[in-house]
């Protein structure tokens, strides 16, 4: 079989198993925002570059691979990143899948494993994966060089941010440098990705549920400079910081999604877009000087808002701004690394956010180490007084790449053996034990406050006077689906 492409990058798909029944109709379809960076910047050197973006076209393993053979790539990258960085870690059973079933079929094409859990345990992915390379970091220089190696079959591996074997040992090079200039990169490869097959998450929709697609991601900055001890989104970057790109760049690609994609469903991927207020004003100045009619949702911090940024980012289209407030104990907070502001400023931009008419996410999470049953159940009234257009609860994971990981393995605190445990709805998971209360127990405390706030009849009267009795009921329905756990 002839040489038909130079790359071909996967990303994994394993929806049903990761979010069963709510995959169906309720959670969101994203495009593989890293495949599609590091495709464009490969193909931009001059190689030949393709994707298979197996969760958006429901392949199995076996399908994969069948495509895989179909392409007879010189090299094939699995990305095992998501959208936010709790996804990454979740989709190495589906990375490890295929594998796995290129060996069964006896595919012998040069594979590598990419993405934020990768670069988070490169030498345990090495040994428990069967894979020849495992990329550290963000892929760009570290791919474009493995490429140029295996085009020269110099079989030369001494590239900045490859890992690989050499007889029995793992050898390793120190990470690649990180693209200081983001403006350098090309725009996401969206030709390269089926762009009919994606949607936007339900609530982002709220009001016009049947108008969830067209959907897209773009990101205006990489990284993060703050370092929560639950996240691990700097693991993949190799230290905290922030690298931007310009108000000007990002429109231009915003431009050609609304053009060529007729996408009006957006989201910013950024772990954090609302921190430079000149820089987001600019973004928003350059959006509403095109009159676009988006729907787009981003992350802020509560401490790095105001009334007057709000109502510019409104007036842009940003209609949805998920707050990360985690607990409602300030101790629990605090206990974390979070800081930077009190209840009092909670409810305060809570307040302005709903004046001005954005609606708001609330993401909280149970189960970190301060966390007992009085601080939950805090928690869980603050997101009811609160009463935000949607809420998300999530259990505390010891993701790799974050210090919760790094203190779980000294304290030798019991972690998921699998790694569909970091899921957070999947059947299988299984969240951190705190100081007073076991895995089960923060588990069955979080399925019985995601039932109690969202049959509030507080909160679907809310619903129903601002978005109108259909999104009611299907929230409604979405109560239907209970997820069966291993743990409780």
């Amino acid at each position: 079989m002839t040489q038909k492409l130079d790359l071909l990058l996967v990303k994994p798909g394993n929806q049903k198993v990761l979010y069963g029944k709510l995959g169906h109709s309720f959670s969101g379809i994203e495009p593989p925002v890293w495949a599609g960076l590091i495709a464009a910047y490969i193909r931009k050197q001059g190689y030949s570059v393709n994707i298979i973006d197996a969760e958006a076209e429901n392949l199995s393993p076996n399908e994969i691979v069948d495509n895989i053979s179909q392409f007879n790539p010189l090299l094939v990258g699995i990305i095992a990143s998501g959208t936010n960085p709790s996804a990454s870690t979740m989709n190495m059973t589906g990375a490890g899948a295929i594998l796995t079933s290129l060996e069964n079929k006896a595919i012998h094409i040069k594979t590598f494993l990419g993405g934020l859990h990768p670069s988070a345990l490169p030498e345990r992915t090495l040994r428990e994966e069967n894979v020849d390379f495992v990329c550290q970091g963000e892929g760009f220089y570290t791919i474009l060089k493995l490429l140029e190696t295996l085009k020269s079959k110099k079989e030369d591996y001494n590239i900045n941010g490859l890992w690989y074997r050499e007889g029995g040992n793992i050898i390793s090079n120190p990470r690649a440098p990180l693209i200081e200039n983001l403006d350098e990169l090309p725009f996401v490869a969206w030709d390269l990705l089926p762009m009919d097959k994606y949607r936007a998450h339900n609530w982002h929709c709220f009001g016009h549920l049947n108008q969830r697609n067209p959907y897209a991601i773009i990101y205006t900055s990489l990284g993060c400079p703050f370092s929560c001890r639950f996240c691990c989104i700097n693991s993949i970057f190799g230290k905290r910081g922030i690298r931007y790109r310009s108000p000007e760049r990002v429109v231009e690609e915003i431009d050609l999604l609304v053009k060529n994609y007729r996408v009006k469903n957006i989201k910013i991927l950024d772990e954090m877009f609302v921190l430079d207020e000149d820089r987001v004003t600019g973004i928003c100045d350059l959006i509403i000087q095109r009159s676009y009619d988006l729907n787009i949702w981003a992350y802020a911090r509560i401490d790095t808002i105001n009334e007057r940024l709000l109502k510019k980012m409104k007036q842009a289209g940003i209609n949805w701004l998920a707050f990360g407030i985690e607990s409602g104990n300030k101790k629990v907070r605090d206990g974390m690394a979070k800081g930077g502001f009190d209840q009092d400023k909670i409810r305060k931009i809570i307040e302005i956010t709903h004046a001005v008419g954005i609606y708001i996410v609330a993401n909280f999470i149970f189960g970190l180490p301060d966390d007992d049953f009085q601080t939950m159940q805090q928690t869980l009234g603050m997101a009811k007084d609160l009463n935000c257009e949607y809420t998300n609860f999530y259990v505390a994971m010891a993701y790799p790449g974050s210090q919760l990981y790094e203190d779980a393995l000294r304290q030798g605190i019991r972690l998921p053996q699998d790694w569909l445990g970091y899921a957070q709805f999947s059947e299988a998971t299984l969240p951190l034990s705190t100081k007073y209360l076991s895995s089960a127990d923060v588990l069955r405390f979080r399925d019985r406050a995601f039932e109690e706030y969202f049959s509030s009849p507080k909160y679907i009267e809310m619903i129903t006077e601002k978005f109108g009795r259909e999104t009611a009921e299907h929230i409604k329905e979405m109560l239907k689906i209970k997820i069966h756990r291993k743990f409780t």
